[in-house]
């Protein structure tokens, strides 16, 4: 017993040489660098407040998210349209992004990284986490699929570009590239996230937001909501696919998005900050979702 608690004394006075030590080299005495210390807070109060939204309220912002995305679709379509430089037409979606950052809206997709970081931190619940990806997936297919309806029916001229261009989605077996583009494309987004929690410079945002548009809509990346839109347009535009053949795509593109997020981005950026997530979580209560005083 006094073997360990010297072993113990003696640990605890190793810390406290390191905390002294990075103190005098830095502007802190965290484990980590000092901005990415007030880069993980951000992640993490961002997080939360999120979770913390009212269901109602998560759905709205969604529903916003998926009309909103649907002015980069618009816009990807009109410059295809007119130019047939598919490059162009790519750097012009980023008109959607730029409409989610400031709008405040957001993709399924935008919260693989914050609230995920946020649950881990013991700020928030999984029951929070569920509810906010359920809701966010339904309410951004939801107002996705209005705002291509409408598109549909104000620019008929269009019809033949929407439907060739979902047909490479909607028909796309599920694939060793299939699966590569559609990891790609979650972990692209995820990362964009982390883009925006790096920065407070707005202008530095809108330029993080159309390459990881540019990205997405040039390669093309698979990516379960954004892709959506165009095969509905196209369905709503008569192609000779249904929602059954779209159906069958989005499921493993989801899934896959998720897996893209999470691992490729969210896990990595946890395991860099782990000494921050065990502090954070000590401070914690054992129930997230109880009141705090």
């Amino acid at each position: 017993m006094s073997d360990k608690r010297d072993d113990d004394h003696h640990n605890e006075e190793h810390k406290e040489k390191q905390r002294e030590r990075r103190a005098e080299l830095g502007d802190n005495d965290a484990p980590v660098e000092g901005e990415l210390e007030k880069t993980f807070d951000a992640t993490v109060e961002e997080g939360a407040e999120r979770l913390q939204r009212t269901f109602p309220n998560m759905l709205i912002t969604g529903f916003f998210g998926g009309l909103e995305v649907g002015l980069g679709v618009m816009a990807y379509l009109f410059v295809l349209h007119e130019t047939g430089n598919h490059l162009l037409a790519a750097l012009a979606f980023g008109i959607g992004f730029i409409a989610l950052l400031l709008a405040g809206s957001e993709l399924f997709t935008e919260n693989f990284l914050m609230p995920v970081a946020a649950v881990i931190a013991r700020e928030a619940s999984v029951k929070r986490l569920a509810m906010l990806w359920g809701g966010t997936v339904v309410a951004n297919l939801a107002g996705g699929w209005l705002f291509m309806g409408l598109l549909m029916i104000a620019v008929p001229a269009w019809h033949e570009l929407v439907i060739e261009t979902a047909r490479e989605f909607a028909e796309a077996p599920l694939t060793l590239e299939t699966a590569a583009l559609a990891i790609l494309g979650g972990s692209t987004i995820t990362l964009l996230t982390r883009m925006h929690q790096g920065t407070e410079s707005t202008v530095a945002k809108i330029i993080a937001s159309v390459a990881a548009a540019f990205l997405l809509a040039g390669v093309p990346l698979f990516h379960s909501i954004l892709d959506s839109l165009l095969i509905f347009g196209a369905i709503q535009a008569g192609a000779d696919f249904g929602y059954l053949e779209w159906l069958s795509w989005f499921w493993w593109t989801l899934i896959l998005n998720v897996v893209g997020g999470l691992l490729l981005v969210t896990a990595l950026r946890l395991l860099r900050t782990k000494d921050l997530v065990e502090e954070r979580r000590e401070e914690s209560p054992e129930d997230p979702d109880a009141p705090r005083r």
